[in-house]
C-alpha cells in the first residue's frame, strides 16, 4: 500500500483522469496547470507508472461500444488458485483478473473484437481448467469506469453517456487499441503514436476528439491502480433484486458517495441469482462497511438481499483487448 502524500502527485492522479488534453503537447497544459516544466510532469507519470501507482496515460473504451466484453468467475480450488489463475491471465482477451473472498473466487473481465472472440476465451479456459465459467453478461450501465479522486468523492462525475457507435471510421479499432494500452509518456505522444500507426498526427487527433465526443471513448486520461494507492479495502457488492426494481435501484445506488461502479448483469438461473452490482472502493473494510450500510439503507434498495466480495489480490489489470493481437500488430 502505498498513500500518496506528494500534493502534485495527488493533483497529478485527482485532476486529469477524465478529458486529457488531445493537443500537440498536452503534457505542456499539465505542466501550465501545476506551476512545473513539462519535464518534470513526464518525469512524475514515468515514475508512478514504474511504480505500479498508475497503469498508463490512455483511453477506456465504453463497454460493448465498438468490441465485445463480459464479466465472469470461476470457484477455484484453493489448492489449484495460483494455477488458474496464470491459465487465465494467459488469455490475450482478460484485461482484468481478482481473487475475491467467496466460493467463486477468481473474477475476471473477457474482452475481444467480437462475441464470438469473447465466448472462445470462456472455453478455453473452461476447458483448460476444467471449471464451470459463469458468463455475467452486461444488460447496462449505471456507472462504469469515470475515473476515481484520491479524496473518495465520487461527486460531480458525469454519468454515462450515449455511444453513437455510428461516429467508427476506416482505423479507429487500431487507434483504440493503442489508446487502450497507453500513450506514450513522451513530449509529443500523439505525433508518436501517428507514426507508429503510420498516420497523420492531426487527422489522428481529430479522430480521438470525434470517438471522445461520441461516447465510444468513455474517459481519457491517467488510469490509476487503486490497490496500490491505499484504496485497499475494494468489495463488488451485488444485490438480488427483480429486475424492475432495477430500474430505481441502479441510478440511486449510482449516486452514493463512495459507490465507483454500478451496473446490471443477466444473472444465471440457479446459480447466480444477482442483477444489480456496484464497487466500493475504500482505505479500510470497515469503512466499506460503512458506505455499503449507507446504500443499503436506500429507499430504493429496501428488501434486496446482497452479497459482499472483497478483493484479495490483483492478478491482472490492463487495457481491453479490441482486436485480435495479429491484426493489432
Amino acid at each position: 500500500m502505498d498513500h500518496i502524500t506528494d500534493p502534485i502527485d495527488r493533483r497529478l492522479l485527482d485532476d486529469f483522469q477524465r478529458d486529457f488534453p488531445v493537443t500537440e503537447r498536452p503534457f505542456q497544459v499539465l505542466a501550465e496547470a501545476l506551476g512545473l516544466d513539462e519535464a518534470e510532469v513526464l518525469d512524475r507519470l514515468t515514475r508512478m507508472r514504474a511504480a505500479g501507482r498508475i497503469t498508463r496515460v490512455g483511453a477506456t473504451i465504453a463497454p460493448g461500444a465498438v468490441s465485445a466484453s463480459t464479466l465472469a468467475a470461476v470457484a477455484a480450488p484453493d489448492e489449484r488458485l495460483e494455477e488458474i489463475a496464470a491459465l487465465i491471465d494467459a488469455e490475450p482477451g482478460v484485461n482484468h483478473n481478482y481473487q475475491r473472498e467467496d466460493r467463486w473466487n477468481l473474477w475476471f473481465v473477457a474482452t475481444g473484437p467480437d462475441r464470438a472472440h469473447v465466448n472462445d476465451t470462456l472455453a478455453r479456459i473452461s476447458h483448460r481448467s476444467g471449471l464451470r465459467v459463469l458468463d455475467l453478461r452486461l444488460v447496462r450501465p449505471f456507472n462504469v469506469d469515470l475515473g476515481f479522486r484520491m479524496s473518495g468523492k465520487t461527486s460531480n462525475v458525469p454519468g454515462p453517456r450515449r455511444v453513437d457507435r455510428t461516429a467508427m471510421r476506416e482505423g479507429d479499432r487500431s487507434l483504440l487499441q493503442a489508446l487502450s494500452s497507453g500513450l506514450p509518456l513522451v513530449i509529443d505522444p500523439y505525433a508518436t503514436l501517428a507514426r507508429s500507426l503510420d498516420r497523420d498526427a492531426g487527422h489522428l487527433m481529430t479522430r480521438i476528439d470525434a470517438l471522445h465526443a461520441a461516447g465510444i471513448i468513455s474517459r481519457l486520461g491517467v488510469i490509476v491502480r487503486h490497490r496500490a494507492l491505499g484504496w485497499s479495502a475494494n468489495a463488488m457488492v451485488v444485490w438480488d433484486m427483480p429486475a424492475e426494481q432495477v430500474d430505481a435501484a441502479g441510478p440511486a445506488l449510482a449516486a452514493y458517495p463512495g459507490v465507483t461502479l454500478c451496473y446490471e448483469r443477466n444473472p444465471v438461473e440457479g446459480v447466480w441469482p444477482y442483477r444489480l452490482y456496484s464497487m466500493i472502493h475504500a482505505r479500510s473494510r470497515s469503512e466499506a462497511r460503512q458506505t455499503l450500510a449507507g446504500a443499503a439503507a436506500l429507499p430504493e434498495l429496501f428488501g434486496a438481499q446482497h452479497k459482499v466480495l472483497f478483493s484479495t489480490r490483483c492478478f491482472k489489470q490492463t487495457g481491453a483487448l479490441i482486436q485480435p493481437k495479429e491484426a493489432a500488430a
